[in-house]
């Protein structure tokens, strides 16, 4: 059972944050293309709508991802383990700074885009740094799930 929850837990990681990181990544470089090409009164905003729909629905199913890793770590009784601990708050860390700031951002800047209001590069900027730290703090989850101090895998 254990392995198998460790293959869905996996899965949902690979199939529900994988979008998400690079779907927010190249959000601002979109904006900022749109932006641009609103100024020559031709301004397309489908691609960033698509971006941002793909952050948030696949963000929802990335509450999967700690569903399924809380039910693997309690069968394989590590749930007391730091490297565990770590794990879980740089996911909520990730999960508040995806929910507070990546997304709110993109709403934002379609919002700012679709009336035609100046988009400045601090904007994106902004937005491309927030995501920025949301992809660092699930890389380093992913690091600290394969490594896992103290791990009795010989790893």
């Amino acid at each position: 059972m254990t392995k198998i929850l460790l293959s869905l837990h996996v899965l949902a990681a690979i199939v529900a944050i994988g979008p998400v990181t690079v779907a927010a990544s190249m959000f601002p470089p979109a904006a900022r293309k749109a932006h641009a090409a609103a100024a020559d009164g031709e301004a397309d905003l489908n691609t960033l709508r698509l971006l941002h729909r793909i952050c948030r629905v696949y963000a929802t199913m990335g509450l999967a991802v700690p569903v399924f890793g809380f039910a693997t770590a309690a069968a394989m009784g590590v749930l007391g383990s730091g490297w565990l601990t770590t794990s879980i708050a740089l996911t909520a860390a990730a999960a508040g700074v995806l929910v507070a700031f990546v997304l709110p951002r993109q709403d934002e800047l379609l919002d700012s885009l679709g009336a035609s209001k100046a988009l400045e590069r601090s904007d994106t900027a902004r937005l491309a740094m927030f995501t920025g730290v949301f992809n660092l703090l699930w890389a380093t989850v992913t690091i600290l799930m394969i490594v896992r101090p103290g791990s009795t895998t010989g790893a």
